[in-house]
């Protein structure tokens, strides 16, 4: 081969083989595109700082890698029930237990016995720290001895402990119902007020003693905030509250007004019958479905069937003049067995 043709030959070589002046090498050369080459590895390189595009990085990582750092994935046993409640579901579920209580309890009344504004207020009063049913057994000889405000308002007060003693604190309770039935005397002509501002103005009212008297007596809804409400209005995540106050301004936004006073009388009628302080019986429940609180009590339906009270359980109620709709038995005036 001659001079001039090697010569050829080898300057081809060197132009291919050399990259240009400034120019980075050809990404698709063998050379360039071995892992690991100084060249591509080289910090500060354009082609290779460059990153890598989003279809590039999708198909670089596996299907089963992409979708365990996925945050979804990443989060083994979420589920929908085990997020927390939204207020709107709580609102529809608190509203659903209404309805079906209704269902249970088509004769939820007041159990106390009464014929007129004054003895409802003064049986409320008296029923502080112990039962609607002892205070009926109670109140015929008080009212039969002192039927009017005047009347109570003049008398003995230890001719009246006497006659309430059987309630408990029967001083304390002397003193509260002599004093408010002085002061109907004296500021209201000797009738009860119709109003939430006057009635707790009385010696011994409070919130819950007028909203029984005005839901009762006068028509004027009210949500009556006892101890068996507050007790049910926390089981069922209505409120997380124990101030009596507080858990009525929140109940009472979840309700209609004109569904306060019933609805005080379920929820009461329930945590009397089936969903008890100590023991609930929840298998006998018929709302275990919408109740957040399932469980707590005895699960087993003959067990928990021993555990119903008054009508529910087959024995008397806590009236002695209940209402023409109640299912249940009278209950037995003071000293009779029953």
């Amino acid at each position: 081969m001659g001079e001039h043709g090697a010569s050829k030959r080898a300057k081809a070589t060197n132009r291919k083989s050399a990259p240009e002046p400034g120019r980075a090498a050809d990404s698709r050369s063998p050379r360039t595109a071995e892992p690991g080459t100084p060249r591509t590895a080289q910090p500060g390189t354009p082609r290779a700082s460059k990153p890598a595009s989003p279809r590039a990085s999708k198909s670089a990582s596996s299907p089963r890698a992409s979708k365990s750092e996925s945050p979804r994935a990443a989060e083994p046993g979420t589920s929908r029930a085990a997020k927390p409640e939204s207020r709107l579901a709580m609102v529809r579920r608190a509203r659903r237990i209404n309805r079906e209580l209704a269902e249970v309890y088509p004769y939820a009344h007041p159990e106390l016995d009464f014929r007129n504004p004054f003895e409802l207020l003064v049986a409320t009063v008296l029923s502080a720290q112990t039962t609607d049913l002892r205070v009926n057994q109670t109140t015929p000889a008080l009212f039969a001895k002192y039927p009017t405000p005047e009347d109570l308002a003049a008398a003995v007060p230890e001719e009246v402990e006497e006659l309430i003693r059987p309630t408990g604190f029967f001083r304390a309770k002397t003193k509260s119902i002599m004093g408010l039935s002085a002061a109907l005397r004296d500021d209201f002509g000797g009738e009860v007020p119709g109003r939430l501002e006057d009635l707790v103005k009385l010696p011994g009212v409070g919130r819950k003693t007028a909203f029984v008297v005005l839901g009762n007596a006068f028509g004027v809804p009210g949500i009556t905030v006892d101890t068996h409400f507050m007790r049910l209005a926390r089981r069922w995540r209505w409120t997380e509250s124990d101030d009596p106050v507080k858990i009525e301004a929140e109940v009472a936004t979840i309700f209609p007004k004109s569904e306060w006073t019933m609805l005080s009388h379920r929820v009461i009628f329930h945590g009397r019958r089936i969903c008890h302080a100590r023991k609930p019986a929840c298998g006998a429940c018929p709302i275990t479905h919408l109740c957040p609180s399932y469980g707590e009590g005895e699960t087993d339906p003959e067990k928990a069937a021993k555990l119903l009270k008054y009508e529910k359980g087959g024995f008397p109620g806590q009236r002695l003049n209940p209402p023409p709709d109640y299912p249940g038995r009278p209950a037995p005036p003071l000293g009779a067995s029953g």
